[in-house]
C-alpha cells in the first residue's frame, strides 16, 4: 500500500494548497426605503469657500438658507 505524503514535496503545491478557492456568497437584496416627506437627510456637500462664506456672512440658519436656495432652483427649473 502506497502512502501519500502528508506535505506536499513541491514547493509550488505547497502553496496552492494553503489557498483555497473563495466561496461567493450572493449579497443580500438592498432594500429600497421611501424617503420620508418634510424629514432632511445629512449629507457631505463640497461648495466654494466663496458660496459658503456668502450663506454664513448672516449667522445662524445657514444650511436652511443654503437650502431654500436650492428649493428655488428647483421651482425655476420646472
Amino acid at each position: 500500500m502506497t502512502r501519500t505524503p502528508r506535505r506536499p514535496a513541491n514547493p509550488l503545491d505547497a502553496a496552492e494548497a494553503l489557498f483555497k478557492p473563495a466561496k461567493k456568497v450572493a449579497p443580500a437584496p438592498a432594500i429600497e426605503r421611501r424617503a420620508l416627506p418634510n424629514v432632511k437627510e445629512q449629507v457631505s456637500l463640497k461648495l466654494d469657500s466663496d458660496v459658503l462664506a456668502y450663506f454664513q456672512a448672516e449667522g445662524p440658519g445657514w444650511q436652511e438658507r443654503i437650502n431654500d436656495a436650492l428649493r428655488a432652483a428647483m421651482k425655476d427649473d420646472h
